[in-house]
């Protein structure tokens, strides 16, 4: 028969076998590889989602140069046939910021750059007009549409060549022959967007990065 312990006697309990100790820093450090895997996994599903397309779309942008040539954004229309009315008198205290297209009335216009639509509406001096921030986050204007086309909508990521709307005369053109006022503006504000129609050389789209 045993003898009983003395009463100040502390049983200690056996060390952990060197296979447990193992396994359980194996979980340890396999938690802190999977969690932060599938929080990545998450995050890149997420930003790459519909939901996310246009500030997907503006992020790319961004990072995108100025173009040194754009495509006539309406339907048909020879660059050599646009007269250079950039910076002319308009009225007692404006200019012109922007090149007057003239083509017949309900002339498709297109998107001149990949970009994202921020503004559609029928207001002020422009009328019916569409406004998309393209490469390098330049905006571009499309004023005095007759209409837009169906389903164009605020956040919208369109290509070039996507059809925006149709040539007209709302807003103040109300009168004068159809025709699409045009404008580009960057950091600096407006500038002449012409020399970018003259120097185009080639029709093919360029693709916006997903």
């Amino acid at each position: 028969m045993k003898e009983p312990l003395p009463p100040d006697t502390v049983t200690v309990p056996p060390a952990p076998t060197s296979s447990r100790t193992r396994a359980f820093a194996l979980r340890r450090w396999l938690g802190w590889l999977v969690v932060p895997a599938l929080l990545g996994i998450s995050l890149l599903t997420l930003w790459n989602s519909e939901w996310l397309k246009a500030p997907r779309a503006m992020w790319a942008l961004a990072r995108m140069p100025a173009p040194s040539t754009l495509p006539v954004p309406v339907e048909g229309v020879a660059a050599r046939r646009i007269a250079d009315t950039f910076g002319a008198p308009r009225g007692r205290d404006r200019t012109h910021a922007g090149v007057d297209i003239f083509a017949k009335r309900g002339t498709p216009v297109r998107s001149a750059a990949p970009g994202v639509v921020v503004a559609v509406r029928d207001s002020g001096l422009g009328g019916r007009q569409v406004w998309v921030i393209g490469p390098a986050r330049e905006r571009y204007y499309y004023a005095h549409l007759q209409d837009w086309r169906e389903g164009l909508a605020e956040g919208e990521v369109v290509s070039e060549g996507t059809v925006l709307g149709y040539v007209g005369d709302s807003g103040n053109a109300a009168g004068t022959p159809p025709h699409l006022h045009w404008g580009i503006y960057g950091a600096d504000g407006a500038y002449d967007p012409l020399p970018l129609l003259k120097a185009h050389r080639t029709t093919n789209g360029r693709a916006l990065p997903r």
